[in-house]
């Protein structure tokens, strides 16, 4: 494990959103780096920066075109690693998104594997032997190259997945994992990461990181096996390389030779509850103040993987991301606060999605760059109420997303002057975490309080006490206790009174002192 990871905090970044230097409407690499004392003044000490490579953007940037080259929307590969220097400058670190699963229908290795004549990427993707062949359980695309055959699809149309074989081939085109062709691929995306180490990035987010095997089992071994492999090669060569998984399997997925893997919003699962959870038209979110919800319908599952993985990696929690709607879309800001604490102050490595620290707020708009509905939650950041709050000197119809037209839409400079602001929450609570030695181990999580019919809550990390109540009424806890606890934090009131924990209204508060 990187020791960097301890007390790593990572903030997201959506590039061509966050802060545009040149005017064009579109966020580039200069931007960030302007914005670099602000990430660390939050908190946050490493950057998780969506994909920046050579692209058509038929995916927003997951369809890449050239893997060695960034976009020139954003700047260029010196750009790049002028930003990697100004992130390692500030003691911060940064992760690129890899994408290794699939490539642009307009990659160079995708227009000669198309080509009739047998060349060296050929067998880079997966192609059946006949146009006639369909790849029973897998997408595809026919008729659309010159070659007999048709290919696999990763995700998209303009995604072809790229070949590092089938677990149990059954067809002359189906190739294994340690086949020749399949290890070319795997070799190449060595490569392409060696080349970006060497140049300065601390590791990658992996998106789709269980996609490579096809027919793999359950347990996903034949790509397990291949980023095992990747991962023996970073541990001899990139020590300090840190890998985080889209993957939502921890127990698959660390094992597999992951640091981190994300607890990720699918419907209807643990994370999902916590935030997201609208069914027909009604929120019962566990942090929405009228909810029903226990706790332990996010712990049920959650701990389930945690235990599994928690001596050696980390199931990392989140805000939000660039395919979620926006949490201030569930949860008013009060809400907010509570979800935030207890996000930052458990186990694993938080990562905060751009706009989130100010309760940015989900829009409805028409789907950009195969954005669809997760187009709302990409829009420029808001940094105050100058032209286009701040995020860029271009003309509105030049901006890459329009931003927040409300009169009251949040912003980072009124935020940072209002000490009770949801800026200011998470920057206090993101500075605790960084003093308290407990708050950056991985294994000491304990569910103290917690019960079916209720909806307060206590969880110990170490010498710590974490009690929330997200309740619209006063609660009383009177197990779970500290001796002699020193109240480190609370939102609302939250007090220590005679051996008993009581909490008001949606209230919040961290204890420390020994344990009995």
């Amino acid at each position: 494990m990187p020791k960097w990871l301890d007390d790593a905090v990572f903030y997201e970044i959506y590039p061509q959103s966050f802060k545009d230097a040149n005017g064009d409407g579109i966020g580039d690499f200069d931007g960030i780096i302007e914005k670099l004392d602000y990430i660390k003044e939050l908190g946050c000490n490493a950057i998780w920066m969506n994909p920046c490579f050579d692209s058509p953007f038929r995916d927003a940037g997951y369809d890449v075109r050239d893997y060695k080259k960034t976009a020139k929307r954003y700047g260029s590969n010196e750009d790049l690693v002028r930003l990697f220097n100004e992130v390692h400058k500030r003691q911060m670190h940064i992760l690129l998104d890899l994408v290794p699963g699939h490539t642009s229908e307009e990659h160079a290795w995708f227009q000669e594997s198309r080509k009739a004549e047998k060349n060296e990427f050929s067998d880079r993707y997966i192609w059946t032997d006949n146009w006639f062949h369909s790849p029973e359980g897998l997408n595809y695309v026919a008729g659309e190259s010159d070659r007999d055959g048709v290919y696999v699809l990763n995700f998209f149309k303009c995604q072809p997945a790229l070949n590092y074989g089938f677990l149990k081939p059954e067809r002359p085109w189906q190739k294994g994992i340690d086949s020749p062709e399949a290890l070319a691929t795997r070799e190449a995306l060595k490569d392409i990461m060696r080349f970006w180490l060497d140049l300065g990035c601390d590791g990658f987010r992996v998106d789709m990181a269980d996609s490579l095997v096809k027919k793999d089992d359950e347990k996903k071994s034949g790509t397990a096996m291949i980023w095992q492999d990747i991962r023996r090669m970073l541990d001899e060569s990139y020590p300090e390389a840190a890998l985080v998984s889209e993957w939502n399997r921890p127990y698959l997925a660390i094992p597999a030779g992951f640091h981190m893997d994300f607890c990720l919003d699918w419907k209807g699962n643990c994370y999902n509850l916590l935030m997201r959870d609208l069914e027909d038209g009604k929120n019962n979110s566990f942090f929405h103040k009228e909810s029903s919800r226990s706790v332990l319908d996010f712990f049920d599952e959650y701990l389930d993987s945690y235990e599994k993985i928690k001596e050696i990696g980390h199931y990392c929690l989140i805000t939000g991301n660039h395919d979620t709607i926006r949490a201030a879309y569930y949860l008013e800001n009060r809400e907010l606060k509570l979800a935030y604490a207890f996000l930052f102050t458990m186990p694993g490595n938080p990562f905060l999605y751009y706009g989130d620290e100010i309760g940015m707020r989900y829009l409805s708009l028409t789907s950009k760059e195969g954005g669809y509905t997760r187009t709302g939650s990409r829009t420029p950041m808001q940094w105050d109420h100058t032209r286009n709050l701040g995020f860029s000197s271009a003309d509105q119809d030049a901006l890459y997303l329009p931003v927040d037209a409300s009169e009251d839409a949040p912003t980072v400079e009124v935020q940072m002057q209002d000490p009770d602001s949801l800026w200011n929450v998470v920057k206090e609570i993101l500075a605790i975490r960084r003093q308290q030695a407990a708050l950056q181990e991985n294994a000491n999580l304990e569910l103290v309080y917690a019960k079916r019919d209720e909806r307060t809550f206590a969880y110990r990390r170490g010498n710590l006490l974490m009690v929330c109540n997200p309740s619209g009424k006063e609660a009383v806890i009177e197990e779970a206790v500290l001796k002699e606890p020193e109240k480190l934090f609370e939102i609302g009131t939250a007090s220590y009174q005679d051996g008993r924990y009581v909490m008001g209204a949606q209230s919040f508060g961290i204890w420390a002192k020994k344990m009995r």
